[in-house]
């Protein structure tokens, strides 16, 4: 008996973690999904996605902002001035006034960058290495989500095929207490082996609440990833039969390395890093600018007016600028980058060797769960078949409650195991698909 409640335990932690927060009633449902339409309800309402879709966006919008520094920039500017005393000039020994007490200046100016030692230019290119690395983030972001649904959508289906079990173990150790009731009343067993097989049908029946608990559980969850109602009566379409792939480890292998985002992304930084090296050495160059400007001086407020000058004026300035000592701080920015970028090589370095090494466990991890699927359905069969002789003896008095309830908890087992093995094979393929990089459903 204690074998039969330790096992269904044991049964239920053999969940991933990763997947224990999922609900689903297991009556009731109202809503029937497939794998296929669940992936692309997530792809369109999970918050990671949506996410990832904004940070395109404000990359997009970056890349704008750095080609608007190619063009013209236009500014105005007000003044009004009050001086105390009327400005003026000694000329010969005499006072002459040169200026108001109040004075009024507008100006518009137009400014276009002709050269700033290729930092505008180098700018640009790096705003759209930044779109092409929000891309990659959104890749991954895809990736991510679509495991999390199909794990999510495995797991619902593995909890309820463990309710299934307990229902089956329930009902047949009623039939069992049934029987075992009529032998004891013919005084044909003795009354703990009639109450042996009472606490056993208890321990199944709490078991069973267990497992409705996990269906919800899972359903839950996966309604989380979906962004549907928490509560929401979920059913999905079943799986039973798998489709066997043919895997290379070496092939996995290369085809993670070209395709994983993480990597598309450390390569699109060290492009990004020699970037930064031109940026950082643009500071070695003059700045050189257009500068035009048209201005008014005057003594009332819109400037029209003015005893002492020309109200108006126009200019065109060509402008240079060079900063050319700065006690290394030119220097010290193009090795920071140059420093960054070696950085990089080493981080991808170790990301190459991390993906490698998930690609083969996650590799490992199907061809294990594919050859259990064949070992546990062998015992499956078996485990019936010692049931049914068990069950059947017992009724002829030719054998005792334990051996009937040990076979039970075998063929407890034996479900689980198949079920695990069958649906764990399911959720390893998501993860060597996601190791791999793979876009597919």
């Amino acid at each position: 008996m204690n074998k039969f409640v330790v096992l269904i335990i044991s049964a239920c932690l053999t969940i991933p973690l990763s997947l224990a927060p999922i609900v689903c009633a297991a009556k009731g449902w109202d809503t029937s999904l497939t794998l296929n339409k669940a992936i692309e309800m997530a792809l369109h309402n999970n918050t990671l996605i949506k996410q990832a879709i904004e940070n395109q966006k404000a990359a997009i919008e970056e890349q704008k902002s750095a080609r608007a520094d190619f063009l013209p920039k236009v500014s105005a500017g007000y003044s009004y001035t009050k001086l105390k005393n009327t400005p003026y000039a000694i000329m010969g020994g005499t006072q002459i006034d040169v200026g108001d007490n109040d004075s009024y200046h507008w100006d518009l100016t137009l400014s276009q960058p002709l050269f700033t030692g290729f930092a505008l230019s180098t700018r640009c290119e790096m705003t759209k290495l930044g779109i092409d690395v929000k891309d990659a983030e959104k890749e991954q972001a895809v990736l991510d989500v679509v495991k999390q649904v199909k794990a999510a959508y495995f797991n619902i289906l593995l909890t309820k095929k463990f309710l299934l079990v307990t229902d089956e173990a329930v009902n047949q150790l009623e039939s069992h207490v049934t029987d075992a009731e009529k032998f004891y009343e013919q005084g044909m067993i003795p009354y703990n082996d009639l109450l042996r097989s009472k606490v056993a049908l208890a321990d199944a029946l709490q078991n069973r609440v267990r497992a409705e608990g996990s269906v919800e559980m899972a359903v839950s969850a996966f309604n989380t990833l979906l962004r549907i109602d928490l509560n929401r009566k979920t059913d999905i379409e079943d799986i039973l039969d798998i489709t066997p792939y043919s895997f290379e480890l070496t092939n996995c292998i290369k085809e993670a390395i070209d395709k994983r985002p993480e990597l598309k992304a450390l390569r699109l930084a060290l492009k990004n890093a020699d970037y930064g090296v031109t940026l950082a050495q643009s500071a070695y160059y003059p700045e050189v600018d257009l500068v035009g400007s048209y201005e008014q001086n005057g003594d009332n407020p819109s400037a029209t007016e003015n005893d002492f000058g020309n109200t108006h004026n126009t200019s065109v300035t060509l402008q240079a600028s060079w900063t050319f000592f700065e006690w290394g701080k030119t220097r010290a920015e193009v090795n920071k980058y140059r420093r960054n970028k070696s950085s990089l090589v080493e981080k991808t370095k170790g990301i190459e060797d991390s993906i490698k090494l998930e690609v083969k466990s996650a590799f490992l991890a199907l061809k294990v769960a594919e050859q259990n699927i064949q070992t546990a359905k062998e015992s499956l069969v078996q485990a019936k078949e010692n049931w049914r002789i068990t069950n059947l003896q017992y009724q002829q008095q030719m054998t005792t409650s334990t051996e009937v309830l040990d076979a039970r908890t075998f063929l407890t087992r034996a479900e689980t195991n198949y079920y695990g093995a069958l649906y764990g094979y399911m959720i390893s393929l998501a993860e060597l698909e996601r190791a791999v990089g793979r876009m597919t459903n």
